[in-house]
């Protein structure tokens, strides 16, 4: 789909896919299409940086897909979510006030919708009932991290249970999770901060038990259940 000239209402029937967005109050859904603008981000460009403290926005993955992570002092790299469509992020420092923590980077040609932070807040503020619906997202996310932080676990379920996230949106997709994962092997082990090849052989475990399905940087989900299974503790 070509964005540029599309009128930003338009865009509903593709957000409506988010479970978090299908769930606010239509007066806030129509705030975010009202205000939000479209930003095209070419391979590697920036979307956000912690380095330069831009204007802080609630953005929504429209198509692409961007990598949010970090680097350390010593130049090492390492992903905390692969983001697709229609994820919405960004609260936080809506909410807080704090600095981004990290880096947003985007995979390929990727498309985005940047609702200002100035005049969401300024609607908020007069529709105070709204904030419930933007700390709901936080919540959300808060719920992912919580299953995945401190649980032990082999290689094998660990991967698996990135995987059945990555398919939930990390939250964001309560419903009708999606089945294509653009995640390369190198990219899961950035996740998970172990090596590739360690990454590629519980995938190949997985593909062999007929769970998944590998492609050139992407991976097919075949039995979410089974998927679920072989994570021990997600459903």
């Amino acid at each position: 789909m070509v964005y540029e000239g599309v009128a930003i209402t338009k865009l509903r029937p593709l957000l409506l896919q988010d479970s978090w967005f299908r769930s606010c109050a239509t007066a806030f859904q129509d705030t975010l299409l009202t205000y939000g603008k479209v930003r095209r981000l070419v391979d590697g460009e920036a979307l956000y940086s912690r380095m330069t403290q831009l204007e802080q926005s609630l953005f929504c993955v429209l198509e692409g897909a961007l990598c949010v992570g970090s680097t350390d002092t010593n130049g090492l790299a390492s992903m905390l979510v692969y983001l697709e469509p229609f994820h919405w992020f960004g609260e936080l420092p809506l909410i807080d006030g704090q600095p981004r923590t990290h880096d947003a980077l985007a995979d390929g040609t990727t498309y985005v919708l940047c609702v200002p932070e100035d005049r969401l807040i300024r609607w908020l503020d007069s529709h105070p009932e709204n904030w419930r619906d933007l700390t709901r997202l936080s919540a959300y996310k808060l719920r992912v991290a919580y299953k995945v932080l401190g649980e032990p676990g082999t290689l094998l379920q660990l991967v698996a249970r990135r995987l059945w996230l990555a398919a939930h949106g990390f939250g964001s997709r309560t419903e009708d999770p999606r089945n294509i994962l653009r995640l390369s092997q190198e990219q899961l082990a950035f996740m998970l901060g172990v090596s590739r090849p360690s990454v590629h052989k519980a995938l190949r475990m997985l593909e062999l038990d007929g769970i998944i399905k590998q492609h050139y940087r992407k991976i097919e989900v075949i039995d979410l259940a089974a998927l679920a299974a072989s994570a021990k503790y997600l459903s």
